[in-house]
């Protein structure tokens, strides 16, 4: 965008309030989107960005307020009514079909042509065009399911051009990227916009929205707070923006002080998915596990806790054998789980918070005084205890767990996990879909539990995340470790986190694999 040129507002939202039941998800919330233009949408859990790029999009309805497009009121009641207004919204969970091609899942619901007879010749000039115009690198012909991630992103912004989309809104774009990936995507919002295109991006990670936008607007509790220029504005101030205080951006950690080796895993595999895995993790440091998600993390992770077997190799933990060990035992040695997917794995939605608070150690005295016998007095004391030192709100006992904010759910997870005080720590995506403050917090625990001792595995899509908490960093790539890096040799060295970001990808290492 050329400085100093008048800019037309292509979107304005004029005080649109949005309610589900008694929650108050949009307060009076007023949007001004230039166009052509890359437009940041901040905020915690619950501050209502989803909600009003989903009325934007017509997924919802605003109970009051305006809408304009291009300075017209327009009432968008449907997503097709928006993709008719030049509007396209692509989700953060890709909706494609594995088993058809580029090109027949652009066209899917549009194919040009009559009722019985699809004009192929059309829909494969029309979506040509697009991607050799935008410069997309997209075989029509190919199967989606070979696809890599970063090809299906650029898939579902064609098939948003192909619909006519003027207007994009982006959920969470960079969520299951790779650092190079995330710069090609990059390269081409930029020339989306550069050739007159206005996108709007929700996201939470303040890095890439000073990278990428041109403005920004933060919310916080269902209202706008502040609309920054991009290059005006630093991440310290949206960050106190969206939370209302200052917040710690930087991990601040002691040197490593490793102890005793807790884990040693000797060439392990698991039928098409890891391969020959081999790596130590000691007392008082954390190992961070980098990657493209799908790479083999999450059943490594699994077969640890006991959740899976191994076709073959070796695990011992403590000096002990546990590879044929269930989940209960693996637990009683002093091992804790916190799961990539806390809905699946760490919870039952239906318990209140302090049957969540316990499981795992439900069969355990103080909980139970008897087999079966539950002390309601003992888990009452318990989950509150573990509610004030973990800061879980509302800070009621006897909600159900599905009626915390994700953050929220977090932290009773891994208040619940850190209260055995375990000797090995098994972490994945601690932070996935948390807002700010709540991030600040749980690595906040994570370092303080590297501190008191404790031995840490930890495994996260966001790779500034593992660098920033990791004493040594290992690259996963197709089931095998690809390289390895301590602390030292990436400390402030740009080429060592590229060639992680190269290694994710299927790279080679530029030296001879030493650090």
């Amino acid at each position: 965008m050329m400085e100093g040129a008048l800019v037309e507002n292509i979107v304005e939202m004029r005080g649109i309030y949005k309610s589900f039941g008694s929650v108050q998800a949009n307060r009076g919330i007023s949007l001004a989107i230039p166009a052509g233009t890359i437009h940041s949408i901040v905020g915690e859990n619950g501050a209502g960005k989803s909600t009003i790029m989903k009325i934007l999009y017509g997924f919802y309805t605003a109970d009051s307020g305006e809408i304009l497009i291009n300075g017209r009121r327009t009432d968008i009641r449907s997503p097709r009514e928006a993709i008719a207004l030049g509007i396209g919204m692509v989700h953060q969970h890709f909706m494609q079909v594995p088993s058809l091609t580029v090109l027949e899942n652009v066209i899917l619901g549009v194919e040009p042509g009559s009722a019985i007879r699809v004009d192929h010749k059309a829909a494969r000039n029309g979506v040509a065009e697009i991607v050799e115009s935008f410069g997309f690198e997209l075989d029509l012909d190919q199967r989606v399911e070979s696809l890599a991630v970063g090809q299906q992103q650029r898939l579902e912004l064609v098939k948003a051009l192909y619909r006519g989309a003027r207007i994009l809104i982006l959920d969470e774009p960079t969520a299951v990227l790779s650092p190079s990936e995330v710069e090609d995507f990059f390269r081409l919002l930029r020339s989306l916009r550069d050739r007159g295109q206005t996108v709007i991006i929700i996201t939470h990670k303040l890095k890439e929205v000073l990278a990428i936008s041109d403005q920004v607007t933060v919310m916080r509790d269902g209202g706008v707070v502040g609309v920054r220029e991009t290059a005006r504005t630093t991440a310290a101030e949206l960050a106190r923006l969206m939370v209302g205080r200052e917040v710690l951006l930087t991990v601040e950690k002691a040197p490593v002080r490793a102890g005793e080796t807790v884990l040693e895993i000797e060439r392990l595999g698991l039928a098409k998915t890891l391969h020959d895995i081999s790596l130590t993790v000691r007392a008082g440091e954390i190992v961070g596990i980098a990657g493209v998600e799908g790479n083999g993390q999450t059943e490594l992770i699994e077969i640890l806790a006991g959740l899976r077997q191994p076709d073959y190799g070796r695990i011992t933990c403590l000096g002990r054998e546990i590879g044929h060990l269930g989940t209960r035992h693996i637990r009683e040695l002093g091992v804790a789980h916190i799961p990539e997917d806390r809905h699946r794995r760490g919870l039952i939605l239906q318990f209140d918070l302090a049957e969540n608070s316990i499981l795992g150690t439900h069969y355990r005295r103080p909980v139970t005084t008897w087999p079966g016998l539950l002390d309601r007095k003992a888990i009452g004391r318990h989950v509150t205890q573990l509610i004030q030192e973990f800061d879980v709100r509302p800070p009621r006992p006897e909600l159900s767990a599905h009626a915390l904010s994700g953050g929220n759910q977090q932290k009773l997870i891994i208040g619940r996990e850190f209260a055995v005080k375990p000797r090995l720590l098994l972490v994945s995506q601690p932070t996935r879909g948390v807002d700010i403050g709540a991030i600040e917090f749980i690595h906040r625990q994570l370092l303080a539990r590297r501190e008191q001792g404790g031995a840490i595995l930890l495994v996260s899509a966001e790779l500034d995340e593992i660098l920033s908490l990791s004493d040594r960093v290992l690259v996963f790539y197709q089931g095998r470790i690809s390289g390895e890096f301590t602390l030292e040799s990436l400390a402030g060295s740009a080429a060592g986190m590229e060639e992680i970001g190269m290694l994710m990808t299927g790279g080679t290492r530029s030296d001879d694999g030493k650090n």
